[in-house]
């Protein structure tokens, strides 16, 4: 597999490779299926970038020489993404991983330019004939990890980090708020957005904040551990790991955490592209499936506390719970889900508003 920090892959486009004239790029049949993967962050985040770096090891231990990787890491939302996008994709790359939710109008630019390579778009919504897109139901996870601190918290007052107001992290914030006032319905969730997935230096910041004003639980949507290190420094309840098992990094804080698992989807699309058989879709699955994983429970959780949090994860396994049943009132008072409704999938992906609860 070969690697590729975002200043690399410029460097390498700033020296002028002797690249195709853009277009489209036929795949060599007689060679290895060339894959790019496009990443926000390192690889080494112990977060959400980590977790494709992992999908894109399994690729190469199920398919060998079969396939080629060129994993490029640190990529921005911007042009630059678009650069990448392109010489991936010049360079013979028959699919393209594009693992962040701000990649997507690039995505969509570049595949229009290269109708025979396959764009496959994770968290993104638009899609076109060679542009899939792919997901997990997070929010299913964090009713988990809300039901949990629920019943952990001394203070009743969470702290969640976010990155950005994007539907993805309201409906994650809104489904752990509303499980866990579900335990204590005295519960309030101060939000911070950082407008970045991945800053250390902005995630340990607002961790120490949302202590400083009275959270003893810290949740996230942020990339890597640099809140739960943070928690564990200062004695608070702790906190939870996200898109990765991050207890090496606060032995003593990580609570539990949503840990994605994308190998299968990516074994997949590989399989449909080599057969032949691959078209555009959207792919959704949770916890049910396998790709969203709740991550071990911290030893110090009584044990009437992981089995509530047990009982959430199996009746979102077995369809006896959805985690946005109404009755749903929002934080300016108003209802938004009636007593015995869910909120479908498009309303989900419409969420631009916060539940009873958040302070945002």
């Amino acid at each position: 597999m070969t690697v590729f920090t975002r200043r690399t892959a410029l460097k390498i486009g700033a020296a002028g490779l002797l690249l195709p004239a853009v277009g489209s790029v036929a795949f060599g049949q007689d060679g290895p299926l060339k894959i790019g993967f496009v990443n926000v962050g390192p690889k080494d985040d112990n977060g959400w970038t980590y977790g494709h770096w992992v999908g894109a090891q399994a690729l190469e231990e199920e398919f060998g020489d079969q396939i080629e990787i060129t994993f490029v890491e640190s990529v921005p939302e911007g042009p630059d993404c678009e650069r990448v996008l392109r010489e991936l994709a010049q360079q013979g790359n028959k699919i393209i991983f594009a693992t962040s939710f701000g990649f997507g109008d690039y995505v969509i630019k570049v595949a229009r330019e290269f109708p025979d390579v396959i764009f496959e778009h994770a968290t993104g919504y638009q899609r076109s004939e060679n542009v899939g897109t792919y997901n997990a139901r997070f929010h299913e996870g964090r009713a988990v990890m809300g039901t949990l601190a629920g019943h952990l918290s001394k203070t009743n007052t969470i702290g969640y980090i976010g990155s950005f107001p994007i539907p993805e992290v309201v409906m994650g914030i809104n489904a752990f708020t509303l499980a866990a006032r579900k335990v204590n319905p005295d519960i309030t969730v101060n939000v911070v957005m950082l407008s970045s997935w991945h800053d250390p230096a902005k995630e340990a910041d607002a961790a120490r904040a949302l202590i400083d004003q009275g959270a003893d639980i810290i949740a996230q949507h942020t990339d890597g551990p640099a809140a739960l290190q943070v928690a564990e420094e200062r004695g608070i309840v702790g906190g939870f790991g996200q898109g990765a098992d991050m207890s090496a990094f606060a032995p003593n804080s990580h609570l539990s955490a949503i840990i994605d698992v994308w190998a299968p989807h990516y074994i997949d699309v590989v399989n449909d592209v080599m057969a032949g058989t691959w078209e555009s879709d959207d792919s959704w699955p949770g916890i049910a499936a396998g790709e969203v994983v709740i991550g071990p429970y911290n030893e110090k959780i009584p044990a009437e506390v992981v089995a509530a949090a047990e009982e959430v994860k199996q009746g979102i396994v077995d369809g006896t719970l959805h985690p946005f049943t109404g009755p749903i009132v929002d934080n300016t008072g108003t209802e938004r889900v009636p007593a015995g409704q869910t909120i479908d999938d498009a309303g989900l992906w419409a969420m631009d508003w916060y539940v009873e609860g958040v302070k945002a």
